[in-house]
């Protein structure tokens, strides 16, 4: 008959944390070592008197060992052989007696008793865990040798608030912590103490820090280790360090800076060679999906050199990128991405371009945790050491940075760099980054461990489909439009989207789509066309904006600016305003108060620039009217090289004359 207990009978001992016991005392050590023979031979099956017989142990005892051992401990795993230990407690001390003082000055037997207190009075325990949050007490470590020393700050304010909490449940001076001579300021250090220190990050934040790191993630939920190109790449956002200008010139040739805000640098990083595959630079104050998106279209792409204007700027014998010197790797897609929480990264278009398009898995680690991408986070700070650092107008890594006092141009914007300076720059930065030796290839470069892998080796790569290729597009989120027409007016078949008209001369015929829906697919960084899709997925084709919309580039952002600012100017505008060359002069305006403006000024000039040479009207001209020239790649001044510059002239206003069409026969 089998005399086990029922919750004794399956216990598997594998799985308990073990015991060093060879460095134990003597004693100590016979002792632990019998308990855990016990233990082992009752788990193996043998009989209960035969081990009694055997080891000396009384089956109570043994019983007793079995449910210690697996009580949890507070690292979260069971006790395990831990609990066979001699003297060792699996359970705080709890006092079941009341507090009698002792002693002439009341300091002794009061073991458990502010643990006895809070058990008696639960509205001290809330009150004491709500100081804990709101941070009244915060907790100093002392660095020692070897040992955790701790000190609170704020102690005795607390204390005194805790005796009036005590004084309001009804407590006498007969009653403890009253009738002690320290009044439990100690027991209270104590609690408070054990408190902070139950976990990490109950510590952590009691003393300061803002956000944990340097917890190590699972094998089997984080991102493999990278074997070979393209398997794994890493994704972050880094604002540049530096202030910069934008150069713009008036009717009459004089060029004006103004500063603008700092702009972000997105980066792709192959993670096995180390190689920057595509970047991007986003003019806002925070980078948006479409940025995002963006720099996945330019690691995607093959990257087209850049024409230097700086002296003493070349692509060096080295240097380049993936796609530049090695032609096969252009449209190579990647495995496994990683990146952070944001809310740019994780937004649906961000989302689908990877995993449905690209066909990857987005890792997005734990917040605040920098170090689960540390590729990206060290080439960020090779930028800020070997860029942003050398120029003038350096911010620093904080304000009290003495770099940042040391390259301040104290207001000369003469000084400051441009946004097409900026641009060559960072071209040439992560290209020579690209050739540099690293010493986490042994001192190979990027392109060469890439070129090994990729030529030398042949390792296997993924290629995007030929038919995505031409439709990069569909990265982005498909719009569902509706098909307008009026026929009493005669006004064809078009869509409108973001306030602006859009067709072409198969929409333009197609009378049975009126009132269907479209899939319409945008290029947020160029709104002159879209591509359409009927509802069951078959291509219709590209569809152009109309007016002055379909000859200037423009960005989705320039385009919602520029609808607010006329929207605002509705009532006074005249009719034949060109709402771009508005929107212009307002921020050249404005830019020479606030750097926001500047800043959208600096992102419309670099749209503008590139608009076609060969301008075509967008409505009736007369020879008196001048029209706003743009002149991309001007010849650049002495102060600000390869800046964009802008011509902004006057319009004439002109009342709108009547226009009469007639209808035709011709549909």
């Amino acid at each position: 008959m089998n005399r086990r207990k029922p919750e004794l009978q399956s216990i598997d001992v594998s799985a308990w944390p073990t015991v060093a016991f060879t460095e134990l005392d003597d004693v100590v050590r016979r002792t632990f070592e019998t308990r855990q023979q016990a233990v082992l031979r009752y788990t193996a099956g043998e009989s209960i008197k035969a081990i009694e017989q055997s080891t000396g142990i009384n089956r109570r005892q043994l019983y007793r060992w079995l449910e210690r051992a697996q009580t949890p401990h507070p690292d979260g795993r069971p006790f395990g052989f831990r609990a066979l230990i001699r003297y060792v407690r699996i359970e705080e001390y709890v006092r079941v007696r009341d507090v009698r003082v002792r002693g002439e000055h009341g300091s002794r037997g009061t073991a458990g008793a502010l643990m006895q207190l809070f058990e008696r009075y639960p509205t001290l325990t809330g009150w004491l865990l709500l100081q804990l949050k709101q941070r009244r007490v915060l907790l100093e470590q002392i660095h020692t040798d070897g040992h955790l020393r701790t000190r609170l700050r704020g102690l005795q304010s607390l204390h005194d608030e805790f005796l009036r909490q005590c004084r309001s449940v009804g407590l006498t001076a007969a009653d403890y912590p009253f009738n002690t001579a320290d009044h439990a300021i100690r027991s209270l250090s104590r609690r408070l103490r054990a408190e902070m220190l139950r976990s990490f990050g109950t510590a952590a934040r009691s003393a300061g820090a803002s956000h944990l790191k340097g917890l190590p993630r699972l094998d089997d939920a984080g991102t493999p280790a990278a074997a070979r190109p393209y398997q794994v790449v890493e994704f972050d956002g880094h604002r540049l360090d530096i202030r910069l200008k934008v150069v713009v010139r008036d009717p009459l040739g004089f060029a004006h800076e103004f500063e603008m805000e700092r702009v972000w640098l997105l980066v792709i990083i192959d993670v096995c060679t180390r190689a920057v595959i595509g970047y991007h630079i986003a003019l806002a104050r925070e980078y948006s999906r479409y940025d995002v998106v963006k720099t996945i279209e330019n690691a995607l792409e093959p990257h087209r050199p850049r024409i230097f204007t700086i002296p003493g700027l070349a692509y060096g014998p080295q240097d380049g990128f993936p796609s530049g010197r090695l032609p096969e790797l252009a449209y190579v897609t990647w495995e496994w991405m990683k990146l952070d929480n944001g809310k740019a990264n994780l937004a649906n278009e961000a989302l689908t371009a990877l995993c449905e398009f690209v066909g990857c898995v987005a890792d997005a680690g734990p917040k605040y945790s920098p170090d689960e991408r540390p590729y990206i986070e060290r080439f960020f700070g090779t930028i800020a050491s070997r860029l942003s650092s050398r120029l003038p107008g350096y911010t620093g890594s904080h304000p009290r940075d003495l770099r940042r006092a040391l390259a301040d141009p104290k207001g000369d914007l003469r000084l400051y760099v441009s946004l097409d300076e900026l641009a060559e720059l960072v071209e040439y930065a992560i290209s020579s980054y690209n050739g540099t030796p690293h010493r986490g290839l042994n001192n190979a470069t990027p392109l060469e461990a890439m070129e090994y892998f990729v030529r030398g080796k042949q390792t296997l790569l993924a290629w995007l489909a030929e038919q995505h290729r031409r439709t990069l597009c569909l990265m982005q989120s498909a719009r569902r439009c509706r098909v307008r027409a009026y026929l009493e007016q005669g006004v064809r078949p078009h869509i409108n989207l973001h306030g602006v008209r859009y067709t072409n001369r198969v929409l333009a015929t197609s009378t049975h789509l009126i009132g269907q829906y479209l899939l319409i697919y945008m290029n947020a960084d160029d709104l002159r066309s879209v591509r359409a899709f009927l509802a069951d997925g078959t291509e219709l084709g590209v569809l152009e904006a109309q007016g002055a919309w379909r000859v200037v580039p423009h960005n989705l952002k320039l385009r919602q600016e520029i609808r607010k600012h006329v929207g605002k100017r509705r009532r006074h505008a005249d009719v034949d305003i060109n709402p771009i060359e508005a929107y212009v002069q307002q921020k050249f305006t404005q830019a020479k108060k606030t750097r926001k403006a500047a800043t959208e000024l600096a992102h419309a000039i670099c749209l503008l620039a590139s608009a076609p040479t060969v301008r075509t009207p967008v409505g009736p001209t007369r020879p008196a009217e001048t029209e706003t020239a743009v002149t991309p790649g001007a010849a650049p001044t002495t102060d600000a090289q390869a800046a964009t510059v802008v011509e902004l002239a006057p319009r004439t206003s002109v009342r709108p004359r009547k226009l009469s069409i007639g209808t035709g026969q011709v549909f």
